[in-house]
């Protein structure tokens, strides 16, 4: 028993999750003192965006130049957007489903504190361009750019003491980033304090059932469809999420799962991923793999069509269904993209009045937690099947490490 306690203590688990009921408790009770925590979870996330270029740089890379054929890199992102489109899209429909059942908008909005989300609705009326996400998605610009450097690597001859200094580097790089997570504790005490204090529990109150409704989707997401697939693999999904378990704890904390993306990476190699594998899904999935985002975005369009009465036929259902395939994609690496991809949904559609989303001010924060994990772990499990299904997987090494 006495073990047991001195590995709780020993566990960065056992920390992140004091910090995030302190953090809690702070902001609630001492709303002030909260406000002023903001930045302390900011940086750390700006921080941690730092390693991001540099791992999935050295990731692609390496692994392209270990695994040496090309087409097989080719084949393996092509996997890998079909995996993500069939899943972004089941995600979207879950969400819809559950919503329609459950009609978490058939509640009194006079009682709905209203946001200012001018802003973002002013965005949302610039139609979705492929080329503005590239540009604004730095995920994506270094991705490309580690494939084009990978294949001309491959290509050379005297490859060995790049790839040599490559490799040093990114162990240099990873250690740096694991003293760097020592801080996650702080950083999601800062931002949880000043969520709360900002936002307020009592904001939480009035929307309760829409709250419900998207964090019950998202377990049946996870536990459920992930889970099948995890099984028809032959993998525990149960087993993975206490392995990854720091992880979901600081994307908590910090309601951002870019947090945990270095972090992830590692672990899915450890996992017995190939770096390869690695190196492409999860740069990738992190762009065009929202599954999160993806139920929260459909729960929201039909929690505010039944907030404002709009009747929404099949046909304009499925319309939606479409335009959110689409506009999802565009809820990476963008400021407030959630209200912003809304507002882009509901002006395509034409039915749903745009400052509906001021319902959603209050309470969107403390859903993007939720939003945040569920993008990490539908990555991580796309990652897990693409590597068994290209015989890049370590099932023995699995077993020794996850359990």
């Amino acid at each position: 028993m006495l073990n047991k306690i001195k590995g709780l203590f020993s566990h960065l688990t056992f920390y992140v999750v004091i910090a995030i009921v302190s953090g809690v408790l702070l902001g609630h009770y001492y709303p002030q003192q909260g406000l002023q925590l903001e930045f302390i979870g900011s940086y750390f996330i700006k921080v941690i965006k730092l390693f991001i270029p540099p791992i999935i740089f050295f990731t692609i890379v390496l692994g392209i130049c270990y695994m040496g054929d090309l087409k097989k890199v080719g084949k393996i992102g092509l996997k890998a957007l079909i995996y993500f489109e069939i899943i972004s899209t089941f995600s979207l429909a879950i969400g819809i489903a559950v919503a329609l059942i459950m009609k978490p908008g058939n509640i009194d909005r006079t009682k709905i504190p209203i946001g200012d989300v001018s802003k973002f609705t002013a965005q949302g009326k610039v139609p979705f361009s492929w080329l503005n996400f590239l540009q604004s998605n730095i995920t994506i610009q270094i991705l490309l750019v580690a494939i084009v450097v990978g294949i001309v690597l491959n290509l050379f001859s005297r490859k060995d003491p790049i790839i040599k200094a490559f490799t040093y580097t990114s162990k240099k790089v990873f250690l740096l980033l694991k003293f760097v997570m020592y801080f996650a504790p702080v950083a999601a005490f800062g931002a949880m304090a000043f969520t709360v204090a900002k936002f307020g529990l009592h904001t939480l109150i009035p929307l309760g059932k829409l709250m419900l409704s998207v964090y019950l989707t998202m377990a049946i997401f996870i536990f459920l469809v992930l889970g099948a697939i995890m099984k028809y693999y032959g993998l525990s999904n149960w087993k993975f999420l206490k392995y990854i378990k720091e992880e979901i704890l600081v994307v908590l904390g910090t309601s951002s799962s870019e947090s945990a993306l270095p972090s992830i990476m590692h672990k899915l190699e450890q996992a017995g991923c190939k770096k390869t594998i690695v190196g492409l899904v999860i740069p990738v999935g992190y762009s065009f793999n929202l599954d999160g985002t993806s139920i929260y975005l459909s729960m929201a369009t039909i929690f505010l069509a039944q907030i404002y009465n709009v009747p929404l036929s099949l046909g304009e259902i499925l319309m939606m269904l479409g335009i959110l395939m689409i506009t999802s994609k565009g809820a990476a690496g963008v400021t407030g993209s959630g209200f912003v991809v809304l507002a882009s949904t509901l002006a395509s559609m034409g039915t749903i009045p745009l400052e509906g989303l001021g319902f959603l001010w209050g309470v969107d924060k403390f859903m993007s937690e939720g939003r945040s994990i569920t993008n990490l772990i539908g990555n991580a499990v796309a990652t897990l099947v693409i590597a068994k299904n290209e015989n890049e997987f370590d099932e023995q090494t699995f077993k020794e490490v996850v359990g």
